[in-house]
């Protein structure tokens, strides 16, 4: 059966380090969190944790492909949907393996219909309910409870969205970041997009305005997931000192 958000969130608050989630929070494509949390799982994986890739999605982009090289894949399962064969994240396999650490990219990309599961930040709940450590990246577009403002800021509709309590899930958010000027830049020179759908970007959601915008919006989440782990820590001392 399908655990409550409120049943996880009370499983986390009982039982905490059970199984980390990490997330690498980005404000727009391009800004390098699919990157860091490669390199972070290259790193894990050189001090001796079992390290696999459960998707990570390139997008052509040489150095994210390089980068996966270097680290064990579990093969995708592929779906057929309509006479079309797709590639999604094998869950089931994934558990066969069961690997100390996985790396998910897109963490509110929705599943292929026939998929195990609707939506990929369910996989990744089952993948932490069997206490298997995931590595994984979201932008702050797909933050459920700050897509209207998003879409107010940009006139765009995000319609991939991942609900707050499993951003709340999060022991960690490691904010990948990009000066918005960088991030044009990164643009222009083709490094995100194709040079014809990068000029159409750039005077869209890239423009410099949303840009900021958005960059606030991150630092924002960020300082949140700051202060509460600091509220943890001091009630956490509290009762130390009251036990002594």
């Amino acid at each position: 059966m399908q655990k409550s958000p409120e049943q996880w969130l009370d499983e986390v608050a009982a039982e905490k380090k059970q199984s980390i989630l990490k997330l690498f929070l980005g404000y727009a494509p391009g800004v390098g969190k699919t990157y860091a949390m490669l390199s972070e799982g290259i790193r894990r994986y050189s001090r001796g944790e079992d390290v696999v890739v459960g998707v990570v999605e390139t997008h052509g982009r040489k150095g994210v492909a390089d980068l996966v090289a270097k680290l064990d894949s579990v093969p995708r399962k592929q779906v057929e949907y309509k006479g079309t064969v797709f590639s999604e994240m094998d869950v089931e396999a994934i558990l066969a393996r069961k690997p100390a650490v996985v790396l998910v990219d897109e963490l509110a990309h929705t599943n292929i219909e026939g998929s195990k599961n609707a939506k990929r930040y369910q996989d990744v709940m089952e993948l932490l309910d069997a206490k298997i450590d995931v590595l994984s990246t979201v932008n702050v577009q797909h933050i459920e409870s700050l897509n209207p403002i998003v879409e107010r800021i940009t006139g765009v509709h995000v319609r991939e969205t991942v609900p707050d309590w499993v951003i709340q899930r999060a022991e960690e958010i490691v904010m990948s970041d990009l000066t918005p000027e960088a991030l044009q830049t990164r643009m222009r020179r083709g490094d995100i997009y194709p040079p014809d759908r990068a000029e159409r970007a750039l005077g869209n959601f890239f423009r410099r305005g949303n840009l900021i915008a958005l960059r606030e919006l991150a630092l924002r989440q960020v300082a949140q997931v700051v202060d509460r782990s600091l509220e943890a820590h001091w009630a956490r001392q509290k009762d130390r000192k009251s036990v002594v």
